[in-house]
């Protein structure tokens, strides 16, 4: 899937994604600072019914989520992450591991941490108004 979205649009690629990837528990997305990867991340839990605020967890590194339906979506931001290990010491392997949804933000920090069968996603910043986002395919 390849889509270049405004943020009016945002609600319905978000839809098209999580058609394309809801097989995949763990998804990483990949996108410099400031590109809407927590706004997309946003987009997909109001989709999935989380009734609770969805914020950046850069300080946190990993927020645990609620849906209606009572699943569990872990949103991880390993920005501050230096490496592997400084991710395993924050945790991250569990809900990796969990088989529940993960989304990963700044997954490069800590690319080996993540399972095989992760979806992985790139965002590019078009315009001020503008983003493209993409599947990216033969990561390993």
């Amino acid at each position: 899937m390849d889509a270049i979205f405004g943020l009016d649009q945002i609600n319905s690629v978000a839809t098209a994604i999580w058609k394309e990837g809801k097989k995949h528990s763990v998804w990483a997305f990949y996108a410099p600072m400031g590109s809407g990867k927590t706004t997309f991340i946003h987009a997909l839990c109001d989709l999935l019914g989380v009734g609770s605020n969805v914020s950046s967890p850069t300080y946190a590194i990993i927020n645990e989520y609620q849906t209606k339906d009572q699943a569990v979506i872990y949103h991880m931001d390993w920005y501050r992450l230096n490496n592997e290990q400084d991710a395993l010491n924050a945790g991250v392997e569990e809900p990796l591991m969990s088989g529940n949804t993960c989304f990963v933000e700044w997954p490069e920090n800590a690319i080996r941490l993540l399972p095989d069968n992760t979806f992985h996603l790139s965002l590019e910043v078009l315009d001020e108004f503008t983003r493209r986002i993409y599947v990216m395919n033969n990561m390993s």
